[in-house]
């Protein structure tokens, strides 16, 4: 079990040239990936994703690049066609409603675009670093996935426990509510019609109208597989986050058919401990990958 969540670096160099690659990933139901590359280097995109999907399947993963040149081989570049725009236009402006053009070179230098950075980088060797640095922080921002997926696993086994201990709890109450009912249902009958006899056929129909309205034997069968599959899944190597998503929810689902069904205040308290303890693993839930 992995968590989506984590951080990860890798550096690699070759002479005068550091790549430094860091990833943050958070979650996400499905995997996106956004990597912002220099223009210089927009093929890279590819080799990023390639790195990241082949060990990631879920999360919002944010790529980091910074590349250092201590051999000095990079070299500016200025857009004139498109400052010759710009101050063409300021200029137009201050002619047509009489302002002042105060338009300098830094302000050009500040538009987007105006300049941008040229570099004498090989783009196969380019390519090695980008592969190299990104896969360094790949396998570190794993460990970290993997640790922290392992604080999840305990804490879905503790929280599954619980809400296998209050299904027990409602399995041994089960019997006594028919019972119950039938008791109190004829001590009120009893008050109430005093000495005249009781009609025996129709008490026993109406206890069998409540027996079969107030039967969950179905749900906590159905409970106990979903459990016994989530403790299954979480041993899983694979990614386990859609399908303990989808149990999770039949669980509830189970759970509050219970609710629903039960008159017994016993089976009721044991329902909405469950419905808390499965709350806590469906909020869990949204960290696994």
């Amino acid at each position: 079990m992995k968590s989506m969540t984590g951080y990860g670096k890798g550096v690699s160099q070759r002479e005068n040239l550091t790549l430094t690659v860091e990833l943050k990933a958070v979650n996400n139901r499905f995997l996106e990936i956004n990597a912002r590359l220099p223009k210089y280097f927009m093929a890279g995109e590819e080799i990023v994703r390639k790195e990241i999907g082949a060990v990631i399947k879920r999360g919002t993963v944010d790529f980091f690049y910074d590349l250092k040149d201590s051999g000095g081989s990079k070299t500016l570049i200025a857009d004139y066609e498109l400052a010759k725009l710009y101050c063409d236009v300021a200029k137009e402006l201050s002619l047509r409603f009489g302002v002042l053009n105060e338009l300098t070179t830094t302000d050009l230098m500040r538009i987007p675009d105006m300049i941008t950075v040229a570099n004498d980088f090989p783009s196969e060797v380019l390519g090695e670093l980008l592969k190299e640095a990104t896969s360094k922080a790949v396998a570190e921002l794993e460990v970290m996935r993997v640790k922290e997926g392992e604080s999840i696993k305990r804490d879905f086994k503790e929280l599954i426990a619980s809400v296998e201990r209050y299904l027990c709890k409602v399995v041994s109450r089960v019997p006594s509510v028919v019972e119950e009912y039938r008791e109190k249902l004829q001590k009120r009958i009893s008050e109430y019609l005093g000495e005249v006899e009781i009609d025996t056929a129709r008490l026993v129909n109406e206890v069998a109208f409540f027996a079969d309205k107030a039967d969950i034997n179905e749900e906590i069968k159905r409970l106990h597989s979903h459990i016994a599959q989530f403790k299954e899944t979480l041993e899983s190597e694979r990614e386990t986050g859609r399908k303990l998503d989808f149990l999770a929810q039949e669980m509830n689902r189970e759970v509050n058919t219970m609710g629903s069904k039960s008159n017994d205040i016993e089976i009721t308290n044991c329902v909405v401990a469950m419905k808390n303890e499965l709350e806590k693993i469906k909020e869990q839930i949204r960290n696994v990958e």
